[in-house]
Order: structure tokens, then C-alpha cells, then sequence
């Protein structure tokens, strides 16, 4: 069996309570860890002798390394190929803001520079959604908590982390135990993440749904809807079949009764595919009984093989004033970071982009401004 990743938090609290050795030493060990990524764990000061031995016998500091990095041209994009010891690879994506240059109710933001990471919490995906460049690799395995955690420690090393959104490669309620292992361990010492500042998506697992609230409260929940009806959804993503939009909508509304937070929907617009004035009305009208924020994602592009079109602007622009001004929805279009790089959303596969193919990425509107 592979060693485990010193970030895998019920792995090394089994051992040390095998061990008799404290808990309060996990902590500690992080930090230093995540302070000397290159240390031995016998540099690690004020452990007991037995915690040394079994370090060094059942862990290693990392599982995973950087093998690639990608600048966008936009200059505040950053995306990670990141090689698991398995020899696999998964991305992950940093994207840095200047709060002050947006306004919130016409006011300046408060804050200032922040960094938001895009995690990705399996190699592949089996949901298959057809606008989507991960799903075309298919699935290949779940990551551990781990090998999620070191995601966060690496991307730590080119910007200060203020927000994570588990919006990258997989998906995330299909490896539910690690990544509720893993989001514990981000708001633990010495992360110290809010769980407001963490976001999952999901296609809508509804099991997992009705799980999450318990297991992990003050979380926000965004859903891959981008659709309002169940017909165009299982056109688009096949796993909609496994979780009828009926139910779906059941179990959303026992988790906001349950969490009293916002639910975020995410909805990719798709050129005659569900971007007509009839869309709209009818997400309107699905989601009227919700305290819900809408996001418009314009597809992005995933090859010359792919059978969707962008929307364009004024159909987008059509689609939010519906939302807005009929049913007074929250909705914002997400303008995309990292198109040149293949980093932004949807764009998601392990592959070395030729940075001149696709031309300057434009600025993104970060999910987790909707929190303010």
C-alpha cells in the first residue's frame, strides 16, 4: 500500500492514538511541514520519540508535486499540474482579486487582495457532463484527503489562500468521505479556513446532499443546475437521470431550511440549448420557493470536437434581467479567468496548453463575492 500523506488527517490520528502519542501534535507537525515543504520529520522540533519512528515508517510530508505550472496572460491566474505518487495528475487553479476595484451595492468592496483556489477532488469524473473537458477522461480514481489537502499547501506557495471552491476536476460528493476529511482539516489549526469561505459543487448527489449539512455546517453549497427542466438536463449531463430534478429541488429545500444559508446555482449558458426567454421563466419559477444566487457561467470552450456553442452576450443579458427584474433572483454572469491556459470553468484536463491558442483571458467575478 501507498504511504500516506502526513495531511491525511483520520490516517495520522488513528496512528498517534494507536500510539498513545497526542493529538495536539498533528497541528504542529502541519505547520512546520507547510513552513519547510523539503524538512525531514526529524527536523520537526518537540515530538515525542515515538511520533519520529512512526512518521518516518507509515508517512511522508508530501504524496504530490508541482510537475507543471501555468501563468495565465491575464496575470492574476495560476493554474498547478500536480503529479500524485501514483503517477497520475490533477489541476488545480489560483485566482487573485483586488476587492477594492468592484462595488457591492454601489459602495466600494471592503478588503483588499485575496486569493481564491479551485481544488479538484478526483482524477477524472464518471458524471460525464457533455460540456465539460474532464469528463472526457473518464474516471480513474478518488483522491484521498490527503492528497486533497496538499492541493491547498501547494498553491500556499504562490498566494496566501483566502477562499477554496471545490469546482475543479471531479465530482466532489462522489468522494464525500475524504473531502468532508479534508475541508475539516482546512478549517482546523493551522489552516484556519472559515467554512464560509469554502465552497462545494455538485451535480446534485442527493444522498450526499442530505448529509452535508450535518457533517459540515456553515458550508456553502453551490449546484450545478444548467438546466430547468428534467429533459434538457439529462441531454447535457447523463447523471441527471440517477437524480430527478423533482427531488432534487425536495432536497434543497430541507437544506436551506436546515442551514438558513443561500444556495448558489450555477448555470452554464448554452447557445439554443437552454438559453431562450422560456429558460429563464422557467428557472424563475423553480426556484422562487429558494433564498438562492444565480451564476451564469458562459460555456467555454473545450475543443473543435464539442457540440456546444457560447451564448452570446445579449442572450445572456436577456436571461438576467428575467431572473432579476421578474422574479428578483441574485444573478451575476461570471466573466472567466484563465481561457488561455485552459484553467477556466469546464476547462479542466491534464494537459500542457499552448499558451498562444486561445488568446488573453478575461476577468473573473469570484463566487465567494457573493458572501460580502
Amino acid at each position: 500500500m501507498a504511504v500516506r500523506s502526513i495531511f491525511d488527517g483520520a490516517h495520522i490520528r488513528a496512528e498517534f492514538d494507536k500510539a498513545g502519542i497526542s493529538l495536539h501534535f498533528i497541528p504542529l507537525i502541519w505547520k512546520h511541514v507547510i513552513k519547510n515543504p523539503n524538512c525531514d520529520f526529524g527536523e520537526i522540533p518537540s515530538l515525542p520519540s515515538a511520533a519520529y519512528l512512526l512518521l518516518r515508517s507509515k508517512f511522508k510530508s508530501f504524496t504530490s508535486s508541482i510537475d507543471s505550472v501555468f501563468e495565465s496572460n491575464d496575470q492574476v491566474t495560476t493554474k498547478l499540474l500536480i503529479k500524485l505518487q501514483n503517477g497520475e495528475f490533477v489541476e488545480a487553479v489560483i485566482m487573485r482579486y483586488d476587492t477594492r476595484l468592484g462595488k457591492y451595492n454601489g459602495k466600494p468592496r471592503p478588503g483588499g487582495l485575496r486569493s481564491t483556489l479551485c481544488i479538484s477532488s478526483q482524477v477524472g469524473c464518471k458524471m460525464g457532463c457533455k460540456f465539460c473537458a474532464t469528463g472526457t477522461m473518464g474516471f480513474k480514481k478518488n483522491l484521498t484527503s490527503g492528497e486533497i489537502v496538499e492541493q491547498l499547501v501547494h498553491a500556499s506557495q504562490f498566494s496566501k489562500i483566502r477562499n477554496v471552491v471545490f469546482m475543479g476536476m471531479g465530482e466532489p460528493l462522489n468522494n464525500y468521505g475524504a473531502v468532508v476529511e479534508a475541508i475539516r482539516a482546512m478549517i482546523g489549526s493551522p489552516f484556519q479556513l472559515s467554512p464560509k469561505r469554502i465552497t462545494v459543487s455538485t451535480v446534485g448527489i442527493i444522498p450526499a446532499i442530505n448529509k452535508l449539512q450535518n457533517d459540515l455546517p456553515g458550508l456553502n453549497l453551490a449546484v450545478s443546475l444548467h438546466a430547468p427542466i428534467q429533459d434538457i438536463r439529462c441531454q447535457i449531463m447523463p447523471a441527471a437521470r440517477a437524480f430527478p430534478l423533482e427531488k432534487l429541488m425536495d432536497a434543497l429545500l430541507l437544506y436551506q431550511k436546515n442551514s438558513l444559508q443561500k444556495i448558489f446555482i450555477e448555470y452554464i449558458m448554452l447557445d439554443g440549448m437552454n438559453d431562450e426567454e422560456q429558460h429563464a421563466h422557467l428557472l424563475g419559477k423553480l426556484l422562487a420557493p429558494f433564498e438562492v444566487v444565480v451564476n451564469l457561467i458562459p460555456f467555454n470552450p473545450i475543443g473543435i470536437l464539442s457540440q456546444f456553442k457560447t451564448s452570446v452576450e445579449m442572450r445572456v443579458v436577456m436571461f438576467q434581467k428575467i431572473l432579476r427584474g421578474t422574479y428578483n433572483i441574485r444573478t451575476t454572469v461570471r466573466k472567466q479567468m484563465g481561457q488561455d491556459i485552459s484553467g477556466a470553468c469546464g476547462q479542466l484536463v491534464v494537459n500542457r496548453p499552448d499558451k498562444n491558442s486561445i488568446g488573453n483571458a478575461n476577468a473573473l467575478t469570484d463566487i465567494e463575492d457573493l458572501h460580502l
